[in-house]
């Protein structure tokens, strides 16, 4: 099957499972809500032990930003509540860079999908290409929805402090990430 082929049926996957979200997004969960960062079991190795190519094509091991505050942001650009959200991400990321908050957008799609909306929104922070392996790990650190976007918050020690399914406002990732900075 082609590269292109598998990004639709993954589109397909990721559209009907967002149905699927928004059906049990008014379950008593963290997932696009509430004021309290989720308790989360899941670990946070699967994301330290993953490498992906950035956008010049330079394996870029995730164990790197290991000891900082962490918001991996598992995205497309053919997804509107991803493309929503990352300016917020943006402007986060500018405030509390120094204090030691890195973002890391973690892309499903094409390379010069991702390169054409990352130059043209003018993302500041690393981007990976995840390509199904990127679909994998939000599964291993629990999307078990396979929506996106799908963000996880990693605390300086390395625990998931917190983890939404579905868009994120900038002000309510920033009530989760300042108080660990």
């Amino acid at each position: 099957m082609s590269k292109t082929k598998l990004y639709a049926v993954a589109a397909g996957i990721v559209l009907v499972l967002g149905a699927a979200y928004f059906a049990v997004s008014k379950l008593p969960q963290n997932a696009g809500g509430g004021d309290a960062p989720a308790v989360q079991d899941t670990s946070s190795e699967p994301i330290f032990a993953a490498s992906f190519k950035d956008l010049d094509d330079k394996l870029q091991p995730l164990k790197q930003w290991r000891g900082k505050v962490l918001v991996l942001n598992f995205w497309a650009p053919w997804c509107p509540p991803c493309r929503a959200e990352i300016p917020g991400f943006i402007e986060l990321q500018n405030r509390y860079r120094q204090r030691g908050l890195v973002f890391v957008g973690l892309a499903l799609d094409e390379k010069i999908n991702v390169q054409a909306f990352a130059d043209e929104i003018g993302i500041n922070y690393p981007v990976l290409l995840g390509e199904m392996e990127g679909v994998e790990l939000a599964r291993k650190v629990g999307n078990r929805l396979g929506g996106l976007p799908f963000t996880v918050v990693i605390d300086r020690n390395g625990k998931i402090v917190d983890s939404e399914l579905g868009g994120v406002s900038s002000e309510r990732l920033e009530k989760i990430v300042a108080p660990l900075l």
